[in-house]
């Protein structure tokens, strides 16, 4: 059984504060869990940092023109 989803709304915020909070969020995701992000834009800077720790995201663009991306470990 894998855990929750954690959630992270960082939408409304000025770079780099959406991946400073989606980075802080990840230091205390549980093992097996997915990390759920909702962004403003497409977070390209966060991929790279992503793969360097072992992460491995999905970006779907939402219908009201917002960004969903599901990080878990790779």
């Amino acid at each position: 059984m894998s855990a929750e989803p954690i959630e992270v709304d960082a939408r409304g915020l000025e770079p780099p504060q959406p991946m400073m909070r989606i980075l802080e969020a990840l230091a205390s995701l549980p093992a097996g869990a997915t990390l759920r992000a909702r962004t403003d834009r497409r977070p390209m800077h966060l991929f790279p940092i992503l793969t360097e720790r072992g992460y491995a995201a999905e970006t779907q663009e939402q219908t009201d023109g917002s960004f969903l991306t599901l990080i878990r470990r790779a």
